[in-house]
């Protein structure tokens, strides 16, 4: 027998993937992309940031990060040198091109979120904020990485387990 309503978890998933495909279109539409932006807002945010905490911050592994450095690097977004501190470690910071690319993005976030706004109240918010907490509690999740982190893959989870990819279903990042 089906539920005579959709269960919750699927319909926030389902709201979660429309909503963020029309970020990721907002953001495209202004030359850029989730992860540009996730790694510009977070050089904004920890100046001087070496790569591992640029990775622990925007939620995905060092792996991934590289990757999208060397396409933001090649790209005159941002620029890498070494920590005179710690020559193990490298230094991320944005160029003029990327200040020009974040100040855009930025725009267009702060566009998108007002958009998410329309027609509800500040008291919506307040509880939006509170249900949303409340469900990732109710799954275990413990809010301690910033609220912008793991959009771009899964923080890694001891206590899950990893799932097989299908490649005819699922789009590598």
């Amino acid at each position: 027998m089906w539920p005579e309503r959709t269960p919750i978890g699927l319909h926030l998933t389902r709201t979660a993937r429309v909503v963020s495909r029309a970020f990721d279109d907002a953001l495209a539409d202004a030359g850029g992309s989730l992860p540009v932006w996730l790694v510009l807002l977070n050089l904004k945010i920890q100046q001087d940031a070496n790569q591992r905490q640029l990775a622990e911050a925007v939620g995905v592994t060092e792996a991934t990060l590289t990757h999208h450095l060397n396409a933001m690097e090649k790209d005159g977004l941002l620029a890498r040198r070494r920590d005179p501190a710690n020559r193990r470690n490298h230094i991320v910071e944005p160029t003029a091109s990327g200040e020009a690319v974040f100040a855009r993005l930025a725009a267009v976030a702060r566009a998108f979120d007002q958009q998410l706004r329309t027609s509800l109240e500040p008291a919506d918010i307040t509880t939006l904020r509170a249900l949303l907490d409340q469900l990732g509690r109710n799954v275990g999740s413990s809010q301690a990485s910033p609220p912008w982190a793991g959009l771009i893959e899964p923080a890694a989870d001891p206590t899950r387990r990893k799932r097989t990819r299908r490649p005819d279903t699922e789009p590598q990042t």
